[in-house]
């Protein structure tokens, strides 16, 4: 079915700019966008649907594109801690962080750990993300990860989202594989990630390359694995020192490398060649009061795409609002609005591996975007917190969240 959306505003982040359309239409047709444009040069649309925005603001709908937000348990004992000043390397080192995680969501079941994502997924979706990513690495061995996958599919199965699963095997040392990581890096090409991805579990395979969790060498295995088994890669990468793992995923054409604190000049140019993503994920450098902040100058200068994302996760980063993450973008890593909204539309899509279909509003992309009830775009990153009043469309149909929650 056809429906006109209209008397609305868009910013359409093609090309990464608003790109603004004042007095808007958007055609739909069915889950895509067959035109937008002027209202007044809209198509004869005959006595297909109409819907008046009420002089809303559309951008396209959310992507968070980077979370762990799958997990059983939570950290707030070590959040505690980290204020009375224990670092995270040090609660690590003794079996926390995210070994006390990963001992939790070993525990509980799929049903248990889907009930407790779903709340977190419905919570970012009010806010108008329509595609996220969910990545595993709270398990670390094969039952536990094929459970987070599982929970990342059914979300995406049971609810008006996208969701890309991403498998994090290489996420840290599992206690039965103690100062053993090569093994552990063994045990997850030669048997984990194969299995995984032949059950169509897995979009994306990622790992943590850090002084705390593996080295580049390690990494790269992982890497060569999942070139050979088709699949695409992603990093966590320069966090908490330069290990050059962004220039090794450039290397390797990763969607993306992420958080990059640490990074060089020479890493922002291979990922420039690469057109590696940049995931800058300011919610981890404020919980970790980070002072190192990563080279902004530098990601402009050589035009590696900047996207934004929750990092929500129990440890480091427990952010419910990817909303709230558009003003820390601007506030901590002196992003523009239109950067920061770009950096969770159109950039994200492409650190998904989306852009082709969504993060932008545009003629043949995914019908996936958020009416909001503001005067200008730049309020998404200038509000501090609260709910912005919105209409959240997903595949061309407004999501009904009294419906979701029953």
């Amino acid at each position: 079915m056809k429906t006109l959306w209209h008397h609305c505003h868009a910013a359409t982040m093609a090309g990464g700019k608003y790109s603004i359309i004042e007095d808007a239409a958007i055609l739909t047709d069915g889950a895509r966008i067959e035109w937008i444009g002027p209202s007044a040069s809209a198509p004869e649309i005959g006595d297909c649907g109409r819907v008046d925005l009420e002089g809303a603001w559309v951008t396209p709908g959310l992507i968070d594109c980077h979370t762990h937000l799958v997990f059983g348990g939570d950290r707030s004992g070590e959040f505690e801690e980290r204020l009375e000043g224990v670092s995270y390397a040090q609660i690590a080192a003794r079996g926390g962080g995210i070994a006390s995680t990963v001992r939790a969501t070993r525990e509980a079941s799929e049903d248990a750990l889907f009930e407790v994502a779903k709340k977190r997924a419905v919570g970012l979706m009010r806010e108008g993300v329509t595609a996220l990513e969910v990545k595993s690495g709270y398990g670390l061995d094969l039952a536990s990860e094929r459970k987070m996958l599982a929970v990342a599919r059914r979300l995406g199965d049971t609810l008006p989202l996208t969701v890309r699963a991403t498998c994090l095997a290489a996420h840290a040392l599992p206690p039965e594989y103690a100062n053993r990581a090569d093994d552990y890096i063994a045990y997850v090409c030669d048997e984990m990630l194969p299995a995984l991805v032949e059950e169509g579990l897995v979009d994306a395979v990622d790992a943590f390359c850090e002084h705390i969790a593996f080295s580049t060498q390690q990494v790269e295995r992982v890497f060569r694995c999942a070139h050979e088994l088709g699949v695409p890669v992603k990093l966590h990468a320069e966090q908490l020192s330069s290990l050059h793992g962004s220039s090794l995923a450039a290397r390797y054409r990763a969607l993306s490398a992420d958080h990059l604190e640490y990074m060089t000049e020479d890493d922002a140019i291979a990922m420039a060649q690469s057109g590696t993503v940049a995931v800058l994920l300011p919610g981890a450098f404020y919980m970790l009061r980070e002072t190192q902040v990563p080279p902004i100058d530098a990601l402009r200068r050589h035009r590696v795409p900047i996207a934004l994302a929750s990092d929500l996760n129990p440890g480091t980063s427990p952010a419910l609002s990817l909303r709230m993450m558009l003003n820390m973008g601007c506030t901590l890593f002196r992003l523009t609005p239109e950067e920061a909204l770009a950096g969770v539309t159109i950039n994200a899509a492409s650190a998904l591996g989306l852009r082709s279909t969504h993060g932008s509003l545009e003629a043949g992309k995914a019908a996936d975007f958020v009416a909001w009830r503001i005067d200008r775009p730049a309020e998404l990153s200038y509000w501090l917190g609260g709910a912005l009043q919105n209409r959240v469309v997903r595949g061309g149909a407004e999501t009904d969240f009294e419906r979701i929650a029953r």
